[in-house]
């Protein structure tokens, strides 16, 4: 027997309506959210960096593309993940390539940053067939500075951190083996959503996210959610050349 429920027309028409006005009394919500993001203050960013990128070092001005605005997203490869980058970062930029052309005629530039070196990157940005732009924070304050990676102080202050890695899941056992990398330097990098602006010359830092922020790829955040069939709490994550079939 199945474990959903099954009914009339007439109770799925009454359950829908209910369940219409949870959602818009969300995207109320969300509109709220998205006016308080906009309204935060921009702080100018003062310090230089260096970044490596494909095409050579690039300050943080240059990485804008001409554009005004730029988004990025923070993936999860420290220089010491012998393997790559964590499957579940992986996921969200397979999703990511669909969006810049229409990202970049809106005066945005997408790119995503990550502290291993710029060799390295570009090896696996081949390898899962991106085209975005992939920068590299090695050898930089960057991450530390904005809150992207911990320093191994910062994580040994970290009491959730301490406990991952003294009482790791099996879960996040497996992660572990599967970027090749030992939990206290893995757990060092955040996945986060960052944004500066660009104006009369000068670069501002506009907003971050952080996890526990739901950072999973679209069709599992989006796609998956409007299927039938409920899924796992705590998916587990493989890239996409990893599949058995």
């Amino acid at each position: 027997m199945p474990e959903h429920k099954i009914g009339s027309r007439e109770e799925w028409q009454a359950a829908r309506d209910e369940l219409a006005g949870l959602e818009a009394e969300h995207a109320k919500r969300n509109e709220e959210i998205k006016a308080k993001r906009l309204d935060l203050p921009w702080v100018p960013v003062e310090k230089e960096y260096a970044f490596d990128t494909e095409d050579g070092k690039k300050t943080l001005a240059e990485l804008f593309d001409g554009r005004s605005q730029l988004l990025a997203y923070n993936i999860m490869f420290g220089p010491d993940y012998k393997l790559g980058a964590c499957p579940g970062c992986s996921s969200l930029g397979d999703g990511l390539d669909g969006s810049l052309v229409h990202l970049n005629h809106r005066d945005v530039t997408l790119l995503c940053f990550s502290r291993a070196p710029i060799e390295r990157l570009i090896a696996y940005k081949k390898r899962m067939g991106w085209q975005f732009p992939y920068v590299s924070t090695y050898n930089t304050d960057f991450a530390f500075d904005y809150g992207l990676a911990l320093t191994e102080e910062q994580a040994q202050q970290i009491t959730e951190v301490r406990d991952l890695i003294d009482n790791p899941p099996a879960k996040l056992q497996e992660w572990s083996r599967q970027i090749g990398a030992e939990l206290e330097d893995g757990l060092r990098e955040g996945p986060s959503w960052i944004a500066f602006a660009r104006e009369n010359g000068t670069v501002y830092h506009t907003y971050t996210v952080m996890a526990p922020d739901p950072f999973v790829a679209p069709y599992f955040s989006f796609l998956l959610e409007r299927t039938p069939k409920v899924q796992p709490d705590e998916p587990g994550t493989l890239r996409k050349d990893e599949y058995p079939d």
